[in-house]
């Protein structure tokens, strides 16, 4: 048989056919493949060879630290950033003429603009973070360890080297599942590191946003993540309207409107949750709270209006989503009138809530998608 059959995935919905790839097309989707392997390890190597020559440069002749004011860690995580965000804006600007990638040629180039340096950013931070958890984590393991120039350098240069292999892989092959776990997890690296670094260990009897109010590492990490992951937020809602689109040609969802209804949501929890960054609580209350309240807001009506807006989702979906808003009411009430909890505990059982509710309902959208995913088929996995 010369096509391999996709079973109907519910009543009233075809079976979709796919014909078997023909050899020259195979050799080309391997080749394409091969170039994106071959480009992220030229990137890796670049990375590496560009780090290791500033490190030999500022560290050699001493010994340094691997962790603790101007250290190892500290100029690798520095390398870690800008390599990524270099090979990241690079990799995902060449990866537009890939297999399922063409649409994004057509969009603005404000659009297209925003879109590559969120998601640059996005990898080059959760690159940063790991590099600087990676070099605590060996301080503390080897206490009292310093080493010399060579060493200091030839760690600099791994670092920079495997990120940027790394970095350039994963924003070669994005699809918005790998969006939606990549933004779960950029938040929670970021929010936990600045809740770690934090100068005031008593933040948490206040809320969430005291620790955007300190003026130092902790607060400047919190603000920008949440600043960077609206943007994010933005970016993620071009692929969301894509998919959406795709599964009202397909007959899956009855609304023709959806899609444009929920990527504008989207955009507007992205805007809000920027908003809460840029305007941290020493700069506006006003601001910083019309911000946060706009963001829990438009999650709400996205929650309340899903039985009509994504009408053909299947049930069980939809008794995720009034578990979702359960939970958040049921947690709202736990704080204020019962007092079971303070402020700190309901945001973060709101914010685990959102981010869980986005990445599950990412999830049954792509179930829902007939065909594969929008990156190359056998593209490298990424968190």
């Amino acid at each position: 048989m010369s096509a391999s059959t996709v079973a109907a995935d519910g009543p009233g919905r075809p079976a979709a056919y796919e014909p078997a790839p023909s050899i020259p097309v195979a050799r080309a989707s391997s080749g394409r493949r091969l170039a994106v392997e071959t480009e992220a390890v030229v990137g890796g190597v670049f990375a590496a060879s560009a780090s290791g020559l500033v490190a030999a440069v500022t560290m050699s002749g001493q010994v340094w630290p691997l962790w603790g004011g101007w250290s190892v860690g500290a100029a690798a995580a520095i390398a870690v950033l800008v390599s990524g965000l270099v090979l990241g804006a690079i990799g995902y600007w060449r990866s537009r003429d890939l297999p399922g990638q063409e649409w994004r040629r057509g969009l603005r180039p404000w659009k297209f603009s925003l879109d590559v340096g969120t998601v640059s950013a996005v990898h080059a931070i959760i690159g940063g973070i790991l590099a600087v958890v990676t070099f605590a984590m060996l301080q503390r393991s080897f206490e009292g360890l310093v080493v010399d120039g060579l060493t200091a350098t030839g760690a600099t240069a791994a670092s920079a080297g495997l990120a940027g292999y790394w970095i350039f892989l994963s924003v070669s092959s994005i699809t918005t599942n790998r969006l939606a776990t990549l933004l779960v997890f950029f938040m929670a690296s970021a929010t936990l590191a600045s809740m770690a670094t934090a100068q005031d260990p008593q933040w948490w009897e206040y809320h969430f946003s005291q620790l955007g109010t300190a003026g130092d590492f902790s607060s400047g990490l919190f603000n920008l993540a949440l600043i960077v992951a609206g943007a994010f937020v933005t970016t993620f809602a071009l692929y969301v309207d894509r998919d959406l689109t795709t599964l009202v040609r397909q007959g899956v969802l009855v609304n023709a409107w959806a899609p444009r209804f929920v990527s504008v949501v989207f955009i507007v929890m992205g805007v809000m949750l920027a908003g809460v960054g840029l305007f941290p609580l020493t700069v506006s209350v006003a601001l910083h709270n019309s911000c946060a309240i706009g963001m829990s807001l438009s999650f709400l009506v996205l929650l309340a209006s899903s039985p009509w807006t994504l009408k053909g989702m299947p049930a069980r979906f939809f008794w995720f989503c009034a578990g979702a808003g359960a939970l958040v009411v049921g947690g709202a009430l736990l704080f204020e009138p019962v007092g079971y909890y303070n402020l700190t505990a309901f945001e973060l059982l709101a914010f685990a809530t959102i981010f869980g509710w986005i990445s599950v309902f990412i999830r049954f959208e792509n179930a829902l998608t007939d065909g594969p995913e929008v990156a190359p088929a056998g593209a490298p996995y990424s968190a």
